[in-house]
């Protein structure tokens, strides 16, 4: 008896349906099999993985802008005594407590500490002196209780100092290695240029914030600073 050509078709579809089912599962099974040879070889040591030789690593820092050269003190400027110097503080060497240390080592010294904080990036080296044309003489006697700090000029109206502790900072100099003749001019850093040409590349004087932290130290016989 004929089979009816409806079941014929119907098995014709299953038929084909079985094939395509072989041959899914037979190239699962195939690609399994080199993935599992593939690993072999590599944990055996026999085909290196192409990853293996890269170094990885975060994006690059951006370097920081070179700084300008510093200004001289103009010529016959003596230094400033130090319970006329305000200075502002501020921690870029990422290790807590060194900003407030700081500033009590520096108003021990009779300096006017005005404020103290951290820095939004860490400083490479020792430390960064920032201030005005106003503020040479300040800066200038302030650098001599450091290492090698860098001088920086910026456009700021008052004597105030910035002082960035830097990663490489660890304290203030020994008061008996300072040599600051009040009655000496001072004399300018290595690389200093006349302030007349520092002025042309002076950087933006800093706007206060409300966040800052205001620490007013004054010394014992010296007025206040005034505010503003």
């Amino acid at each position: 008896m004929a089979t009816p050509p409806a079941d014929r078709e119907r098995a014709l579809r299953r038929r084909h349906k079985h094939e395509r089912q072989a041959v899914i599962f037979g190239s699962l099974v195939a690609g399994l099999a080199v993935a599992a040879l593939g690993s072999a070889a590599v944990y055996t040591g026999v085909v290196a993985a192409p990853f293996l030789d890269r170094e990885f690593s975060s994006p690059p820092v951006e370097e920081a802008a070179e700084l300008p050269d510093p200004p001289c003190p103009p010529e016959g400027t003596l230094p400033a005594a130090y319970n006329t110097i305000q200075v502002n503080v501020f921690n870029g060497a990422d290790r807590a407590g060194l900003a407030g240390d700081t500033s009590e080592a520096l108003a021990a010294r009779g300096f006017i500490v005005l404020s103290t904080g951290n820095y939004p990036a860490t400083l490479p080296g020792s430390a960064q002196l920032t201030f005005g044309d106003a503020g040479i003489a300040a800066a200038y006697s302030l650098a001599a209780q450091l290492d090698g700090p860098a001088l920086v000029l910026d456009t700021r109206a008052d004597t105030s100092v910035d002082l960035v502790l830097g990663k490489t900072f660890t304290a203030l100099l020994d008061p008996a290695t300072i040599v600051l003749d009040p009655a000496a001019p001072l004399v300018g850093v290595t690389g200093c240029v006349p302030l007349e040409q520092a002025r042309e590349s002076a950087i933006p004087a800093p706007t206060p914030t409300p966040t800052e932290v205001t620490v007013e130290t004054v010394p014992e016989g010296a007025e206040p600073a005034p505010e503003g």
